[in-house]
């Protein structure tokens, strides 16, 4: 007999029916990989990054593999937040599926018309602020690194959101938990880490660097350990509900992530490389569930033994 297993779990008011979404970036708005996935039976799905009018991206090349992940430079391109409302957000409502809208800006005032424009429209069930982004007023300083412009940002989209709001770290810092810190205290319902560590590739037979812009973001298998230390240090210094990601393939990486105190998983670049690997995991992890006797994936949420 098949044990019946809770899989809901409560992200920052976002209710998901289990803990698992996809990593923004990986899974464009979901349409693309409904071929492959069952994306109504998805937690969540998590939108790619979304700007006010729009962004073309970085130049060519922009992707390389390296040993266990990729690097990417893709530059958040998108077509602007008025063509996800008139198109990808519908047809997620049609799934009947959660929608976390990924929030992107190059300035203060570009996050906050984002999130306005989704209020308007309203069709969004939860917003993931993005302060991984190069911050143009401030000479490019990246928003997620420096805990003044985190509390600015994250202040600032709070005043003009009313749905749950996950703000995004990026692991480029030297301590992600006074980010982690500054985030909740500015207003964060949940946070979501990790976003790409800072890498770079070199052609050894050109001399030259792999990516158009010489750096990208590593993602993938090999970034997972310095994943789940980063969600193990935030659980243990916020109070706020952890999205984890980074290098999560399998329901074994999503259970371990949980256990370190992830309320809920994001799959990323696994999705390239097995486009049923969303599936795979929401499998897995119950699985694990029936075969432990866990009946709530709850009691799983900081479970770590040290």
């Amino acid at each position: 007999m098949v044990m019946a297993v809770n899989m809901q779990v409560n992200l920052g008011g976002l209710v998901m029916a289990n803990p698992v979404t996809d990593a923004s970036g990986t899974f464009a708005a979901g349409r693309e990989y409904s071929d492959f996935v069952d994306v109504a039976r998805m937690g969540a799905v998590t939108t790619k990054g979304v700007s006010l009018n729009g962004w073309e991206g970085n130049d060519s090349p922009r992707i390389a593999e390296t040993p266990s992940g990729m690097l990417n430079s893709i530059g958040l391109q998108n077509p602007g937040v008025k063509h996800l409302c008139e198109v990808d957000l519908p047809w997620l409502k049609a799934q009947g599926v959660p929608a976390i809208v990924n929030v992107s800006g190059h300035s203060l005032e570009e996050y906050v018309a984002v999130v306005e424009a989704l209020e308007a429209d309203g069709q969004a069930d939860a917003y993931e602020i993005n302060i991984s982004c190069p911050n143009v007023d401030a000479g490019g300083l990246t928003f997620g690194t420096h805990v003044p412009s985190v509390e600015k940002v994250v202040s600032a989209c709070r005043a003009a959101a009313t749905k749950p709001m996950i703000v995004k770290l990026t692991p480029n810092v030297t301590d992600i938990t006074e980010i982690a810190k500054a985030a909740e205290a500015s207003g964060a319902d949940a946070i979501s880490l990790i976003n790409t560590l800072l890498g770079m590739a070199i052609d050894a037979r050109t001399r030259k660097p792999v990516l158009a812009r010489v750096v990208g973001g590593l993602s993938g298998p090999a970034v997972k350990p310095v994943a789940l230390r980063m969600v193990w240090q935030c659980h243990n210094a916020v109070k706020v509900p952890i999205l984890g990601m980074g290098g999560i393939s399998t329901g074994t990486d999503a259970v371990e992530f949980m256990l370190a105190g992830a309320t809920a998983v994001a799959v990323g670049t696994a999705n390239f490389t097995n486009p049923h690997a969303v599936d795979e995991v929401i499998d897995g992890i119950q699985a694990y569930c029936e075969q432990q006797g866990v009946d709530d994936v709850n009691d799983l949420i900081g479970g770590l033994q040290c």
